[in-house]
């Protein structure tokens, strides 16, 4: 069942551990009741595939997931015709005396569906569900990749030539991200409703935490997030995301770690930084300033 309003999409999201924003719950809420796609920018590792997911999950339906990148084509998205049984039916059909036609070749049997064609199709385990795409990052795909999106996204429909329009009894819900590699054309997002996923206030990002890494103690994971979000105010080239703290927390957990020190930090600082630049500019004494952050 799909949520009521918008505290019951909040409600429904905290049970499935995601914790968002009012804006954000807003923005998926009128997704859902105007049928539009919900584009979601922001850095990486703030959230925005695991909205996906908890959708999926508190709709009770498969999550489909198109990984976007370069040279991405309608064969690995969209479908393909399955060209081995192809030639096997035309040989039958030519052993039994029966003259093959296009009807016969070009069947539902024959085609090898992929995720945009899924996500127009019912969930053969719960039909009367709301499907949910994810096409995660975008802006790794090549502009003509977009253009073809246009039809899907405007009237969830795709047109195949030797089939014809495979058209949705019910939209799907289409959750489409984008890291801001490069600019997503004003085309694609003119369909979407948009929303920007920053970072989370600290109260927010250590209930993620506390959901996500129970392993940690709750004192672990106060220090814990009240150092990354210290570490984000640096000038660093690539901040840690959410998804970072909770990797941190997971490994320090690990480690039987159970207070942080700057050894602790130092030893483990590869969970939360991904660049060398970022590894030496975290030095010793900016360790201490960011542990001299309170809990």
């Amino acid at each position: 069942m799909e949520p009521a309003s918008i505290d019951d999409t909040l409600a429904r999201l905290g049970e499935q551990k995601y914790f968002a924003s009012r804006e954000l719950a807003t923005a998926l809420f009128l997704a859902l009741k105007m049928q539009r796609p919900l584009f979601l920018e922001g850095e990486p590792g703030v959230g925005k595939t695991d909205l996906a997911k908890a959708a999926a999950g508190f709709i009770s339906t498969s999550m489909l997931r198109l990984q976007c990148y370069e040279g991405l084509d309608t064969a690995s998205a969209l479908y393909e015709w399955d060209y081995p049984r192809q030639i096997m039916a035309l040989r039958l059909a030519e052993a039994s005396g029966e003259a093959p036609s296009n009807d016969s070749l070009y069947r539902s049997e024959f085609l090898l569906k992929r995720p945009l064609l899924q996500a127009l199709l019912p969930d053969p385990l719960n039909p009367d569900a709301r499907r949910v795409l994810l096409i995660d990052e975008i802006d790794r795909a090549d502009e003509p990749f977009e253009a073809f999106l246009l039809e899907l996204l405007s009237d969830f429909q795709v047109s195949i030539p030797e089939y014809g329009t495979v058209r949705a009894e019910r939209p799907p819900l289409v959750v489409m991200t984008s890291n801001r590699t490069r600019e997503v054309h004003d085309a694609l997002k003119r369909r979407c409703l948009y929303q920007w996923i920053g970072y989370p206030e600290r109260d927010v990002e250590l209930a993620i935490v506390a959901a996500r890494a129970p392993e940690a103690g709750a004192e672990l994971q106060a220090r814990a997030v009240a150092f990354v979000h210290r570490l984000r105010t640096l000038d660093l080239f690539k901040a840690p995301g959410v998804a970072e703290t909770i990797d941190w927390c997971r490994a320090l957990a690990a480690l039987s770690v159970s207070e942080l020190d700057p050894q602790s930090v130092q030893d483990t600082l590869g969970v939360l930084l991904k660049y060398q630049d970022d590894l030496a500019r975290v030095d010793g004494g900016a360790i201490a300033q960011c542990l001299a952050a309170p809990a």
